[in-house]
């Protein structure tokens, strides 16, 4: 049995008049008729009565007209549903997101922006480390993050664009003697110990600041260990040592404690979008584009 047959069917069905269908669907009232009795024929049943100058249902045809619609409607609905998928306007995008972006505009801007366009995608958002981003990428768990990545290389099949850097300050306490300091270098802190994400974060500001320091001609004195910036910034207010933190985190005030810039090249962290290489999700590309509308008036 074809779709046409069944809207052959229907139309028929509707005007009760062979020649009128014929004329609606554009085709010769004899193939018509043909297409008509191979139906019947394949069901085994009359689906019409047919009389000189008189067209009716059969009680078969009736019910089989109730089946005929629904089954028409549904396969019009599937191929709208196709068509809007391949365009990504439905189905679901998963999203990865560093701790510190919802304290940026970037991601309230994007997703505002993509639910203006989209608004029957389901969005998952996962708040992830970098590094456990770029593997969710590669196993296909997420299918966009929000990674920082200076510090870090993006794994393998994974394609990162920068999006923003984030300058780099120190966060320390307002009883130390450099507190008043209106900027300073890492040289200036080689004596310090420091509040650090654990290198097994995969945050990237690590390895980052290990470099930084190392260009200065000393290695990082970690006395303490947080995997939450909050967690850190909670530490510096108590005295035990300092933190480097980009600079979204400076919206986390705490009394007894100051942020202060950092003045060193390359002292940022950058943000950027990671996906897949070759990944031709149309989800992905309407989420990217719109976010590269945005970017600009962030």
């Amino acid at each position: 049995m074809e779709l046409r047959h069944l809207r052959y069917f229907v139309t028929v069905a509707e005007e009760l008049h062979f020649t009128r269908a014929a004329e609606r669907l554009h085709i010769a009232q004899p193939p018509l008729s043909q297409q008509i009795q191979a139906l019947e024929a394949e069901l085994g049943v009359a689906l019409f009565l047919r009389e000189k100058r008189k067209v009716e249902l059969t009680a078969a045809g009736q019910q089989f007209l109730q089946r005929a619609r629904r089954i028409l409607a549904d396969t019009e609905e599937a191929a709208e549903q196709a068509r809007r998928a391949a365009r990504g306007e439905v189905g679901e995008l998963r999203i990865g997101f560093t701790s510190s972006l919802p304290l940026t505009p970037i991601l309230p801007a994007a997703l505002h922006a993509y639910r203006q366009h989209y608004p029957a995608v389901r969005l998952t958002l996962r708040e992830m480390f970098t590094t456990d981003q770029f593997s969710a990428l590669q196993q296909q768990d997420i299918d966009v993050g929000f990674v920082r990545f200076n510090g870090l290389s993006p794994a393998d099949r994974i394609v990162v664009q920068e999006l923003r850097r984030d300058p780099l300050l120190v966060v320390i306490n307002s009883n130390h003697p450099l507190a008043g300091e209106p900027s300073l270098s890492l040289g200036q802190l080689r004596d310090e110990g420091m509040i650090s994400y654990p290198r097994s974060a995969g945050t990237g500001l690590h390895t980052v600041i290990r470099q930084l320091c190392e260009a200065k001609g000393f290695e990082p004195r970690i006395t303490q260990e947080a995997g939450e910036a909050t967690t850190q910034v909670g530490l510096v207010a108590a005295g035990l040592g300092i933190a480097i933190l980009p600079s979204p985190l400076n919206c986390v005030q705490l009394p007894g404690v100051r942020y202060i810039p950092l003045t060193d090249e390359g002292a940022y962290l950058a943000m950027g979008i990671a996906t897949r290489e070759g990944d031709s999700s149309p989800l992905v590309a309407g989420f990217i584009t719109h976010l590269w509308d945005e970017i600009p008036a962030i």
